[in-house]
């Protein structure tokens, strides 16, 4: 063990400002007293980093920051005696190793309390798991009576989960980085220029854990980290894995590691298990497994089954072991599953333990993943390695296509592209190149440029024409949806086209009808289009296909039935989730949120794209992920929070501009435009708007352009550029007619009203208003209502302007969109009447922790300083803050200082 007073300046902290808030909490406490806090976590967590930056940034005392040597032999309170000789008392009253764990603790104490006479003392204790078990029963006796030593601030740190020595002091756990904050940690390691691919694989191999992600970097070439070459597969091999962990659990060399530790190790390497029955693996060990003494510390144990505490070591424990007893492992657990008759599982334990190429296993193993019950991911580990014991060539790459197949349909598009065969040649089977180019195609339309999927899936339809038809009609619908997502029109109507003899002899069905449906549509024959599209949405009443339920929510948004679309949406949804299909759940999340937002239920969109963007990014679905960020601006756009805005847009224009997403790109700059809108900034909304609308080779999606004509109206005649906006009303005017989208008669003549004439205008608003009475959602009825109300108040008619102003705000409330609310109780300011909700009475409306925030930014705190006070983040006090603004009818904090002092001083809310 070592002790310093320094700490040398650690790396920059991603995604621990909790964590970080935590342990200065812990320092301030010291003014007044002592504390205690254990920081827990998988190793390269930064637990050490952790301990590193609370030594450097405490001010207020000496610091003794204590690491334990690993190499040194233990002997009992070896590791206690070094702690006394680093607090200053290196001989005198040394706990010799007969002495209890209470008197080795007083000592301690004694010593500490003596370095803390004059200023408060920090003591950070790093890898306590190290130390040996004497001293660490002293070190919890001592925490646990550290208030008796006086202003001393205890920070340790240990691997896994707290020892029972340390149960029920204070614990800070550590978790693996998110993806952002990976993403961000990259990044500054990089300079940001590792490619695409390489770096999904590098967050994926690291699994959000940063020490293990800058192993991964350090051994990575420079031709490697720019591209030009293909590093070695696995990125995170044992050598990685294991200088990550440090010590093998118990102390041996990491090739001898425990055999049951081993066993547990290899079964769990089966997918989608986290734990395994401990049954098995006894029965795998061929004796006694449980019960032992002392029990390796890496695993639990409960309810029967095992469980390693860490991911990481447990990979690094398999990685790390000889090669003959890892395979002996997988021999013996291959014994116990066949004999608990787990063939499939059998057979895959089989097939890991061998070498070189075994056509026999291989094929007994192929065939056992295509009929046995399992998940995708399990057949297509099972189908991988079976291709990987193939000799055959042609059979190999129909394996590989098998096992990209299911690994689709688990929902990792990435990897089914790395399992892909090579690029097969001509003397390789039609219906083979077929499937795999089927499977390509489908993944690069979930994570990729949308034409790549475009040529892909033509090529697959040509290709199993022949052998497949029912596969190559899936394949030329597929295709069109990539175009769809392109915006590319003529391509997509191409691919609707395709080989009209065989739609003639195809039977009637659900993608037949939205395939003729579709293609009229983009013909502009809607009279035609009706009866296909209708079938394709009274299918989803009875269908139970996830894919075609997703074609009766297009269907009826296409036919301006949104409450339909949602219907459809949500048995989508649960189809998806019915199948375990975590390719198809993310998408039916993204049809459902797009659904809901069209019927003007933005609340509900935002809580299923949400969840859908947790779900592709799961996935690696970037595609999917873009559109769900594109719908989450557009809701945020309508609630008032423009950074959350700004960052959904980024994020979805990010991919949409790499892999060509015309619709989520339209989506995410129209939701850009609308939050301009609502903050009153309509210059910079027109400006944005203009080119996705007007005619040119910029105009936006072709199938959503049109629904930002009316805000781009708005905007431009607001800005006062009425002019820029007359030739487009026409469009809307077509647009309307069709009946696509419910909202748009109304907005039309809010457009004309707009554009109109005093002698007009009124009338226009007025049969906008009676329109909006047959549509769903508040928020459309009242935009209508807050223009009408400005143009009443313009020309003096102010009881009617307070009556429509009036509405406006109750209409916007209740949807939720707190920025327009802001504009609604502005324009009645100026009308001359208090909003309702202003004013110390409402006060009472507030949360107890916007209440809070309101008291504090009243008492003249910065946000930075109420973020410290009450252990939150800034972006979360601002977000607050904003709602208390909204809530109250205030624009600045004189204003709300103002309503709080009255609230106070009249007992409104004390």
């Amino acid at each position: 063990m070592t002790g310093q007073t320094t700490a040398t300046a650690p790396p920059q902290l991603y995604g621990r400002r909790s964590r970080l808030h935590a342990v200065e909490a812990l320092s301030d406490r010291l003014a007044s007293g002592g504390a205690v806090l254990a920081v827990t976590g998988e190793p390269g967590l930064g637990r050490t980093t952790l301990l590193h930056h609370a030594a450097r940034t405490f001010t207020a005392g000496p610091v003794l920051h204590v690491r334990t040597d690993p190499t040194a032999p233990g002997r009992p309170y070896a590791d206690l005696r070094a702690l006394r000789r680093s607090a200053g008392a290196p001989g005198k009253g040394a706990p010799k190793e007969d002495v209890t764990a209470d008197t080795a603790a007083g000592d301690l104490l004694d010593a500490l309390r003596a370095t803390a006479a004059h200023a408060p003392l920090l003591v950070c204790v790093d890898d306590v798991h190290l130390w040996d078990p004497a001293s660490r029963t002293a070190l919890a006796c001592a925490a646990r009576r550290l208030h008796t030593a006086g202003r001393v601030g205890l920070l340790l740190s240990t691997r896994g989960p707290l020892a029972r020595d340390f149960a029920g002091l204070p614990v800070l756990r550590l978790h693996p980085l998110s993806t952002a904050d990976a993403d961000a940690l990259l990044d500054e390691a990089t300079g940001g220029e590792v490619p695409p691919e390489l770096r999904a694989d590098l967050l994926e191999e690291a699994a959000g854990n940063p020490a293990l992600l800058l192993a991964l970097l350090r051994r990575l070439s420079p031709a490697e980290l720019s591209g030009e070459r293909v590093p070695a597969r696995p990125l995170a091999d044992a050598a990685a894995l294991t200088g990550v962990v440090g010590r093998c659990p118990g102390g041996t060399a990491w090739a001898d590691a425990d055999d049951l530790l081993l066993t547990v190790a290899a079964a769990l390497r089966e997918p989608d298990a986290g734990d395994v029955d401990a049954g098995l693996v006894q029965r795998a060990l061929n004796g006694p497994a449980l019960g032992r003494d002392p029990f390796p510390e890496a695993l639990a144990l409960t309810d029967g089954r095992f469980r390693f505490h860490s991911g990481l070591v447990r990979r690094a424990v398999h990685a790390g072991a000889a090669p003959d007893r890892r395979r002996a492992a997988h021999r013996a657990l291959a014994r116990a599953h066949e004999a608990a008759g787990h063939r499939l599982l059998a057979l895959l334990h089989r097939a890991w333990a061998a070498t070189g190429c075994e056509p026999l296993l291989a094929e007994e193993l192929s065939a056992a993943a295509a009929t046995a019950s399992a998940s995708a991911r399990l057949r297509s580990v099972a189908h991988a390695r079976a291709a990987e014991l193939t000799p055959q060539a042609t059979l190999r790459a129909d394996r590989r296509t098998d096992a990209a197949e299911q690994a689709l349909l688990a929902g990792n598009s990435r990897h089914a592209l790395r399992l892909l065969p090579e690029p097969p040649g001509e003397a390789t089977p039609p219906a083979v190149r077929g499937r795999a180019e089927l499977v390509r195609g489908i993944a690069e339309r979930y994570d990729g440029p949308v034409t790549d999927a475009h040529a892909s899936l033509l090529s697959a339809a040509r290709l199993l024409a022949g052998t497949a038809p029912a596969r190559s009609a899936a394949a030329t619908l597929a295709a069109a949806d990539a175009a769809w997502a392109a915006g590319r029109m003529t391509e997509c109507h191409e691919a609707l086209t395709q080989d009209d003899t065989d739609a003639g002899r195809a039977p009637h069905g659900p993608a037949r009808d939205y395939r003729l449906g579709m293609r009229a549509v983009l013909e502009g024959r809607f009279d035609a289009a009706e009866p296909h599209l209708r079938r394709v949405v009274g299918h989803a009443l009875t269908g139970d296909r996830p894919d075609t339920l997703l074609r009766s929510v297009a269907a009826a948004l296409l036919l301006g039935d949104p409450a339909s679309a949602v219907r459809a949406g949500t048995r989508a949804l649960a189809a998806a989730r019915n199948r375990g299909s975590g390719a198809l759940e993310p998408r039916a999340l993204e049809y459902l949120a797009y659904a809901e937002l069209r019927a003007g239920w933005h609340a509900q969109a935002r809580t299923h794209a949400e969840e859908g963007l947790r779900a592709a990014e799961r996935a690696g679905q970037r595609n999917t992920a873009a559109h769900h960020h594109a719908v989450l601006a557009l809701a945020a756009s309508i609630e008032g929070e423009p950074d959350v805005v700004t960052g959904h847009v980024s994020a979805a224009l990010a991919t949409a501009r790499r892999h060509g997403l015309a619709q989520a790109a339209t989506l995410a700059h129209w939701a850009a435009a609308r939050a301009d809108l609502g903050r009153g900034r309509p210059l910079d909304a027109a400006d944005r708007l203009g080119p996705l609308v007007r005619p040119g080779p910029r105009r936006g999606h072709f199938a959503v352009w049109m629904l930002a004509v009316p805000c781009y109206v708005e905007a431009a005649v607001l800005a006062g550029r009425p002019q820029e906006a007359r030739p487009i009303v026409a469009d809307l005017e077509v647009w309307a007619g069709l009946g696509a989208d419910p909202h748009a008669p109304a907005q039309l003549l809010r457009c004309r009203a707009l554009l109109a004439g005093p002698e007009d205008a009124d009338e226009l608003y007025l049969r906008a208003l009676d329109l909006h009475e047959h549509t769903a959602g508040d928020f459309e009825r009242a935009r209508t209502e807050l223009l009408y109300g400005k143009w009443l108040r313009r020309r003096r008619r102010l009881r009617e302007a307070r009556d429509r102003l009036g509405a406006a705000l109750v209409g916007f409330e209740r949807c939720g969109a707190g920025v327009w609310a802001r504009q609604a109780r502005g324009e009645l300011r100026a009308n001359g009447a208090a909003p309702s909700g202003e004013g110390p009475g409402a006060l009472a409306r507030l949360t107890p922790q916007q209440w809070r925030i309101a008291r504090c930014v009243a008492d003249g705190a910065t946000n930075r300083e109420v973020a410290r006070s009450l252990s939150v983040s800034t972006r979360t006090i601002d977000y607050h803050l904003r709602n208390v603004y909204a809530a109250l009818g205030v624009r600045s904090r004189v204003e709300l200082a103002r309503i709080v002092e009255q609230a106070e001083k009249s007992g409104a809310r004390l």
